[in-house]
């Protein structure tokens, strides 16, 4: 199985460079299963009914998200009713919405995914190295297969999750940070592992904002609009191949394709 993973899809652009990419990408590179974070989908912060129909209509499959996940008031209508739609799996108990699931695919074994959000320097949710704890051994008795976006801050919590799950996901794949890292490799135990996916969207940029108000905000402390930006747009990711009866993977690297000349 192929998986191809996009890394967090900010603002117009980046819903732009998914509608043009994906159904090339998905020919061209094989791929069985498209997942994409979504969180920053709408206007950059959050996402909309209608942003995350354009993403789905766009061929990506299943969407995660992050710590904008609340931006939008609308999201509520996708948490309860859109089943291709994840939240982080460590929100308490009563949370709208679902943290992980299970693709039926044609064809091919079936997949799980979660999503889970890492609390150093973020907002704190519950353990998310207990939540893949008790959710792991579920998802195992249905499929070998197992995809997690972990979306998180820092480096130690993205590498020190995967490490304790290494052997029991077939993919460890970070996503928040906007910076593409260059550290794919496959664990002993057959988990990919990539810290950070990158991001799809305007390069041209501060992580997908207009560049002088952020750096006024530097400068002078002062609050500040931060538009998104539009230039040199990305469509940044990973692929990952895995064994579908056993789900170790067989490799994983990078994507980082740019936007077709309009």
């Amino acid at each position: 199985m192929r998986i191809l993973f996009i890394g967090d899809i900010v603002g117009e652009p980046g819903r732009r460079v998914v509608g043009k990419l994906v159904p090339r990408l998905r020919e061209e590179l094989g791929a069985d299963v498209v997942i994409a974070n979504g969180e920053n989908a709408a206007g950059g912060s959050g996402i909309t009914v209608k942003t995350a129909a354009e993403i789905f209509a766009a061929g990506v499959d299943l969407m995660t998200t992050g710590d904008h996940l609340w931006d939008q008031k609308e999201v509520t209508t996708l948490l309860q009713s859109e089943p291709r739609f994840l939240r982080p799996i460590n929100y308490p108990p009563g949370t709208a919405g679902q943290g992980s699931t299970v693709l039926q695919l044609s064809n091919q074994a079936p997949l799980a995914v979660v999503n889970v959000q890492g609390r150093t320097f973020m907002e704190n949710l519950e353990n998310p190295f207990r939540a893949l704890q008790a959710e792991l051994p579920r998802l195992r008795a249905i499929t070998p297969l197992i995809f997690i976006d972990i979306h998180a801050e820092a480096t130690s919590e993205k590498i020190a999750l995967a490490r304790m799950v290494d052997g029991q996901a077939s993919a460890v794949v970070g996503t928040h940070t906007h910076v593409q890292t260059a550290d794919e490799q496959i664990f002993p135990g057959g988990t990919a592992y990539l810290t950070d996916a990158g991001f799809t969207g305007p390069h041209e940029s501060v992580l997908g904002r207009e560049i002088q108000p952020v750096i006024r905000r530097f400068l002078t402390n002062a609050p500040q609009r931060f538009e998104v930006a539009s230039g040199r747009v990305l469509l940044q990711g990973a692929l990952v191949e895995v064994d579908s009866n056993t789900g170790r993977a067989l490799s994983i690297r990078r994507i980082s394709e740019a936007a077709p000349a309009s």
